[in-house]
């Protein structure tokens, strides 16, 4: 309180014309909004483009590569991956074809409603089959006459075909005379394809 009339003041704060204000605790919260808000877009940021990789600036920060350490299972290489799936790939389709062709009996199946076939058989304009008439069984006796015949058949038509004849005579060094020129034991004598020996 003061006694001199001339002496008077305005509180800045709850005038008019003055700005809106919060209070300590809604102050509070919104800096903590902020500050989780700023980590947040950091992280996302991070997570978006891996190729920046990790900054830090604290010295006491340090890593290991899990991948590239002494101890770490070899890994292939993208080559030899797209390889190995090109591999079982082809081994799976491999397998699919010979589990088709061992068991015909499943049949084809499709999901695709454009895809149809045609019997080449009962087809309107197939040409007719003759049904094989059943022959009665013969006794094993007629099938040995049957055989018989066909062979003298072939012997009949061998003699009558006039082929050059050949002597059925064994020549052999040991027939010649003594004080003929010797043969090698090694030389070879051609039986019964000429006339005559030289």
């Amino acid at each position: 309180k003061t006694t001199d009339p001339t002496l008077f003041g305005r509180n800045y704060f709850n005038r008019y014309s003055a700005p809106e204000t919060e209070e300590d605790e809604f102050a509070d919260e919104r800096a903590e909004i902020l500050a989780e808000a700023v980590a947040l877009k950091k992280s996302s940021v991070a997570y978006m483009h891996p190729e920046v990789g990790v900054c830090s600036e604290d010295a006491t920060l340090f890593g290991r590569n899990y991948f590239e350490r002494a101890s770490a299972p070899d890994v292939e290489s993208m080559e030899e991956a797209e390889e190995k799936a090109k591999i079982l790939a082809e081994a799976a389709a491999l397998k699919h074809l010979a589990r088709d062709y061992m068991h015909p009996e499943v049949g084809v199946k499709t999901t695709d409603p454009t895809l149809f076939g045609r019997n080449y058989f009962n087809r309107y304009f197939a040409p007719s089959l003759d049904a094989v008439e059943n022959t009665p069984e013969s006794s094993p006796e007629d099938a040995e006459s049957h055989v018989l015949s066909s062979f003298n058949t072939l012997a009949a038509t061998v003699k009558g075909a006039n082929l050059p004849s050949t002597k059925n005579s064994k020549l052999s060094s040991l027939d010649k005379n003594i004080g003929t020129t010797k043969k090698s034991a090694s030389t070879v004598d051609l039986f019964g394809l000429t006339d005559e020996v030289h």
